[in-house]
This record gives C-alpha cells, sequence and structure tokens, in this order.
C-alpha cells in the first residue's frame, strides 16, 4: 500500500493580506489598511494543507530558509497532519520568500518575494519519496524557477511509477505563457486552470474555443469558473458544477482549494459530478475566513459548513 495518498513539490511561504486600503496609492504617504491577515500561503502548501484537513495522506516536499517565516509556514502544515519530512532547510542568505496581497473589492494585487520558492532544484526531490503514493500533484508551473526545466521529465517518471498526475499552472509572473507548460501536460491526468489561465495558455479570446484546444492535451480538464463555479471535460463528457451561493469573506486560496476538495475524492474514485461539487464545496469554504486554508485550520467550522452544504462525510 503506498505511503501517501498525494504526493506535492513545490513552494511553502506565508501571505501576508492587508484589507480596506485606498483607492489609489500615492508615492510618498504613509497609507492606512483596515484589516490584516498572516496565514499559509503559495498554491502548493494550500492543496497540501487543504486536502491534509479533508483526510487524505499527503507527503510535501519544499525548500525554506532557516527563518521565522519559513518555521511558521513548515508548522501549520504539520498542523494540518501533512508529512513535511523531506522539507529543506536552506542556511543563510537564503529567505523564506513572502506574498503581500493587497485586497480590493472583486480583485486584488499580488507581491511576491520569491526567496527560496526559486531555490528547489530537481536533485532536492526524493524521487522514491514522491513515488510512495497514489498520486502526484504539480502547482505554481511558472514560477518553480529552477524545477520548470525538468518537470515533463519529472511527472514522466512519475507516470511511468504508476501515479496518475495532476497540474495547476497558476499565473504567469513574466505573462508569457511559453508552451513547455504543453510539453509536460502531455504527462498529466488532470490539468486544472481557471478561466484565465485557460485563455492565456490557449492564445483565445473565447473560452469554448480555449476549453475545446485544451481537452484535445489531457484526459480530464477541469477549469474553475470562479463565481459561476466549474466544468470538467472528458473526451465527448462534459459536466458543470455551479458555486455555492454564500457570503464571501476573501476569495485567495479559493481555486487551490478547490483543487484539494476536488483531488480528495477524485483518487477515491468517484465520479467527475462528485469531483466537481466537492471541489466547488472545499473553494467555497475557504471564502469563508481570510487566506486560503484559515476556514480549513477550523475543525468546528469546517465540519459545520460541510453539515451544511453537503451529505458527503468529510472527516
Amino acid at each position: 500500500m503506498p505511503n501517501f495518498d498525494v504526493t506535492i513539490a513545490g513552494e511553502l511561504n506565508l501571505d501576508l493580506i492587508l484589507y480596506g486600503l485606498p483607492e489609489q496609492l500615492p508615492p510618498e504617504r504613509e497609507l492606512l489598511a483596515s484589516e490584516m491577515s498572516i496565514t499559509l500561503g503559495r498554491s502548493s502548501a494550500i492543496v497540501a494543507h487543504n486536502l491534509a484537513s479533508l483526510g487524505s495522506r499527503v507527503g510535501f516536499i519544499s525548500c525554506i530558509g532557516n527563518d521565522d517565516m519559513g518555521r511558521a509556514a513548515l508548522d501549520r502544515l504539520q498542523h494540518a497532519g501533512v508529512d513535511v519530512s523531506k522539507v529543506l532547510r536552506k542556511p543563510e542568505p537564503a529567505k523564506t520568500g513572502l506574498t503581500v496581497i493587497l485586497q480590493r473589492d472583486g480583485w486584488r494585487n499580488m507581491l511576491t518575494y520569491p526567496g527560496t520558492i526559486f531555490d528547489l532544484r530537481i536533485e532536492d526531490l526524493d524521487l522514491e519519496y514522491l513515488s510512495s503514493s497514489r498520486h502526484f500533484h504539480l502547482s505554481s508551473f511558472y514560477l518553480q524557477k529552477n524545477l520548470r526545466p525538468h518537470l515533463s521529465e519529472l511527472l514522466k517518471r512519475l507516470k511511468r511509477s504508476g501515479l496518475t498526475v495532476s497540474l495547476d499552472c497558476n499565473d504567469d509572473p513574466g505573462d508569457r505563457w511559453e508552451d513547455d507548460l504543453k510539453e509536460a501536460l502531455r504527462h498529466v491526468d488532470v490539468f486544472l486552470p481557471n478561466t484565465r489561465e485557460a485563455l492565456r495558455i490557449t492564445n483565445q479570446t473565447d473560452l469554448d474555443q480555449a476549453i475545446e484546444q485544451l481537452s484535445q492535451l489531457v484526459p480530464l480538464l477541469v477549469v474553475k469558473l470562479g463565481a459561476k463555479g466549474a466544468l470538467a471535460r472528458r473526451g465527448a463528457e462534459q459536466h458543470v458544477s455551479r458555486a455555492l451561493k454564500i457570503n464571501v469573506i476573501d476569495a485567495v486560496g479559493a481555486g487551490d482549494s478547490f483543487d484539494a476538495g476536488f483531488l480528495h475524492e477524485f483518487i477515491r474514485g468517484a465520479d467527475l459530478q462528485t469531483c466537481l461539487d466537492a471541489g466547488n464545496l472545499a473553494g467555497a469554504l475557504s471564502t469563508t475566513r481570510p487566506g486560503g486554508t484559515e476556514a480549513f485550520r477550523d475543525h468546528d467550522h469546517r465540519q459545520r459548513f460541510y453539515r451544511e452544504h453537503t451529505m458527503l462525510p468529510h472527516e
């Protein structure tokens, strides 16, 4: 029996989220925010944390600095039950990354100091550890600076080891959307972009055309549609799941939480509609608290939310 349900290799840091900002940010002024939150950040870490919170066995490889921010981020993952025995701690002058999120009504700016995100290399990955799983997930394709040239081969090797593979590319900070992603998708079972990413990857302006093009590249395409929910395309088969109507506190990490909810059911062999509904449920839960993991950290809140919105058991 595999040691893990899901293994993940990727980025780990904290998010500093600022709320209630002025409409304009003029230079040389002391400007005030009305609220702030410091939470576990980065897509790979959020998916790992929330998968473990839902009950999946998760192994995680990453790289942090030997500093307070790295230790705090690692503690959050450990507390959720993620195995972090393979997380590397780089000595000074390496520093753990940090993302500052300037949250607005309906949109946000994200400023990331990558730090040790860029330091993770292919030789840092224990392939035996990653392979001791049923499934491998990769997030933030374009942010994995030193891993990126080797990601296609990594996914190919993990597939050969019998794992299924999922990928959420997330945004491209350079906004170039180069074609090495499509090479990596040759070894992916489940691709999980959002609407903007699907359009940018395919250089399309029509989402239906983007979906048609991407569905030719992967066995299962899952597109996150924000307030419209999500859809899944597998060959000629297509399913749609509407988003839950709830009071959104913070959408940071909702897409990553969707990934966690979807994959938690996918690796257990659930049908596509169940996986989509579970993804939307997890994404909706995420929006009820600041950041991408706070709603999952509160066990009672999480269980109450699931009882109110589904009949599925989620311990």
